[in-house]
């Protein structure tokens, strides 16, 4: 059994749970825990030996208040829960996770998912048309991340190129950080700034 300590703002990030907030819980917090079990086990509502493992403690107006999670497969007679939970709200202040936070802090925050990869802009490399050395295009590659400020990414691709077993591979990886264009094009550019 554990209680951890977090802040409002990791609450309004719990859209995606429920569970039963308890307002004014002074004292020692694993006394809450295993008292809030020991009631709600022979009140009938944690049934065939469940509990509530883990808590959450925070702070808000002035109050300390445990945030007790329902898990997926908790044995627990939500009506009965209910029932008591009403019963009870002048002495433990419970509520439920879904009304405590939009009624007190405002409402959920959306979490954004992010992408297991941030997604970086490649920049351009002129290597059409150029001496086609695999270290040449290699090291050109190198140089434009470089001066892009991607050094990580410069010596990431190097790593990826020095283990690669064919010369195929070894293009594939470069165009992974670097958008291949023609050396004859970026020419053609500068001419027509001069």
């Amino acid at each position: 059994m554990s209680i951890q300590k977090i802040s409002t703002e990791q609450l309004r990030r719990m859209g995606d749970q429920e569970g039963l907030v308890l307002q004014g819980c002074g004292g020692d917090p694993q006394e809450w825990l295993d008292g809030i079990n020991q009631i709600l086990t022979e009140e009938g509502i944690l049934k065939k030996g469940a509990g509530f493992e883990n808590a959450y403690s925070f702070h808000h107006d002035g109050l300390t208040c445990l945030l007790f999670p329902f898990k997926k497969d908790m044995e627990l007679d939500i009506g009965k829960l209910a029932v008591w939970r009403m019963g009870t709200h002048s002495t433990f202040g419970g509520t439920w996770l879904s009304d405590y936070v939009p009624n007190r802090l405002g409402g959920f925050v959306q979490v954004q998912e992010s992408k297991a990869e941030p997604e970086h802009v490649k920049p351009d490399c002129p290597l059409i048309g150029t001496d086609g050395n695999i270290f040449h295009l290699m090291g050109k590659a190198s140089e434009t991340l470089r001066k892009n400020g991607m050094q990580e990414q410069a010596e990431e691709m190097r790593n990826r190129i020095f283990q690669c077993q064919s010369y195929d591979s070894a293009l594939s990886i470069i165009g992974d950080y670097v958008n291949i264009t023609s050396a004859h094009q970026e020419n053609c550019m500068d001419m027509e700034m001069e």
